[in-house]
């Protein structure tokens, strides 16, 4: 590296030699004589995933917008086989091995006690926001047959598309929110309306209030705390992202089950009101955790909204046929764990093994969120996450559908479970695949969850308008669920081919 002394503001550094990333030379600016290695790095060029793979000798390489189609400098961000690389990883070629982007500044990846202390706070956030929306099935059941019991399964499942609808719709803002003003103060103020809506909700009677509290007020406050969990445990980890994500997210899982067991339980044992106290009583106990652990490695940088930055990312091609796939998927993956419950007691399910399907399903998403995430690693993000897709899909149409037992539903309920938590862990870290500039990941998972928002909130209606219309049968149902989740499988595909064409053995 080539420094220079002694001269005005004008005078650059040469950081990198003229062999590496194509004969690119990235240079910045030095102040004064005394410019020193952090200045150097802060400036340095933004480099995505998967460019940083590279930086272990992997033999592909995300292209340069610099040099023709098809070859390593393809516009579009093609992956292609560059061959391995010649010298260490960051000496004297890629980034230096102290720049903040370096694989090797990613202390999660050595375990290192803020990383998992972290790890920790995002799996109980998680348990608490994802994993109380993850028992929705029981809700929909619970309020068609007792304080909602005049009104049609259409009207009522706009209580919980609201839920997952504010969920999501509060990426953007939460995320500028983040990238300004890192996790603290989001999963102070999530802590209080996530609470506060619980609680709210424990004394609620008429239909307004249930959606004013439970389809508002508490899934805005989950919003403010499942972002910033998960973008801060992704900043400390690299080479096992898709695996921490995973854990994470398993406790999404867990909440999953433990919540409809304990609602199923002590609604009939304490009322509805006391059970939601209880069930916020436990949040707010594993929030407390939440807000003690988890950290940024990335420090927050302060700049102003633009609108312009949320859209500007679905100019880029890959960026944007993931969210087209993103939200297709996510109109049809929600379907049948809200309904699915609904779907059982048509066909003449007790009551009580009712009770226990949305926390078989979660249970078995425990380990969808958990084992693909490892194998992800390994083999591709966008590889595994095809794989359980097209898993998805197949369990929809050849075992929900024709299912007419409880054994086929219980089943359905397993493999569903599992293939739906891979995608829902998966996807976040494929965003992170294709982002270059981490310091704007926040930003970018907002728009992406702001899409995914849309879906979320119409797929329940538009599911229970069609059990309407066909007067109580679900085929139509079932149908739409598959289709929907297969089409975002193909534009996914779509998205995969962009980066890599259309090679097989590739880790994308």
């Amino acid at each position: 590296m080539a420094t220079s002394s002694g001269q005005a503001s004008s005078s650059s550094v040469s950081i990198f030699d003229a062999d590496t990333r194509d004969s690119q030379l990235h240079t910045v600016q030095a102040s004064s004589s005394s410019a020193s290695m952090l200045d150097i790095e802060k400036q340095a060029p933004p480099l995505s995933l998967t460019e940083l793979d590279n930086l272990d000798g992997r033999p592909k390489s995300l292209v340069s917008p610099d040099t023709a189609p098809g070859t390593r400098g393809d516009a579009e961000g093609r992956v292609e086989d560059a061959g391995p690389k010649s010298g260490p990883a960051g000496g004297g070629r890629g980034l230096p091995p102290h720049h903040p982007m370096h694989p090797s500044q990613f202390s999660g990846d050595k375990f290192a006690v803020p990383a998992l202390l972290t790890l920790l706070g995002s799996f109980c956030v998680m348990f608490t926001s994802f994993g109380w929306i993850n028992c929705i099935g029981v809700f929909q059941d619970y309020y068609e047959t007792h304080q909602l019991i005049n009104y049609s399964e259409s009207t009522v499942s706009w209580i919980i598309s609201f839920e997952l609808f504010f969920m999501f719709l509060g990426g953007p803002f939460v995320g500028k929110l983040f990238d300004n003003y890192g996790p603290r103060y989001l999963l102070l103020t999530g802590t209080f309306f996530h609470v506060f809506g619980l609680m709210m909700a424990s004394i609620s009677s008429e239909y307004y209030q249930f959606l004013l509290s439970q389809g508002i007020c508490s899934p805005i406050g989950a919003s403010m705390l499942f972002f910033p969990a998960m973008t801060s445990c992704i900043s400390w980890f690299f080479k096992r992202r898709a695996l921490a994500f995973g854990v994470i997210a398993s406790g999404a899982s867990l909440g999953g089950v433990i919540f409809p067991i304990m609602v199923t339980r002590l609604v009939s044992e304490v009322g509805f009101g006391w059970t939601m106290r209880i069930c916020a009583f436990v949040i707010l106990c594993l929030l407390i955790i939440g807000n003690l652990t988890i950290t940024s490695r990335f420090k927050p940088v302060k700049k102003p909204f633009y609108l312009r930055e949320f859209v500007s990312p679905l100019q880029e091609r890959p960026f944007a046929l993931l969210n087209i796939g993103a939200f297709l998927g996510f109109l049809g993956l929600f379907v049948p764990i809200s309904y699915i419950v609904v779907q059982a007691s048509s066909i003449g399910m007790s009551t009580r093994l009712q009770g226990y399907l949305v926390p078989i399903l979660n249970g078995a998403s425990l380990f969808g969120r958990t084992i693909p995430g490892h194998f992800a690693d390994q083999i591709g993000r966008f590889n595994m996450m095809l794989i359980m897709c097209t898993f998805s899909v197949i369990f929809i149409f050849a075992i929900w559908i024709p299912a007419k037992s409880n054994a086929v539903v219980i089943v359905f309920a397993v493999l569903y479970g599992f293939g739906s938590g891979a995608y829902v862990s998966i996807m976040p870290t494929l965003i992170a695949e294709i982002t270059k500039d981490m310091s704007k990941l926040g930003v970018r998972n907002g728009t992406s969850f702001a899409i995914i928002s849309v879906a979320a909130l119409i797929g329940g209606p538009i599911g229970g308008a069609l059990i309407s219309a066909q007067d109580g049968k679900f085929w139509g149902l079932q149908i739409f669920a598959g289709l929907a989740l297969g089409a975002g499988t193909l534009v996914i595909l779509a998205t995969r081919i962009v980066l890599a064409g259309v090679k097989i053995k590739v880790k994308v």
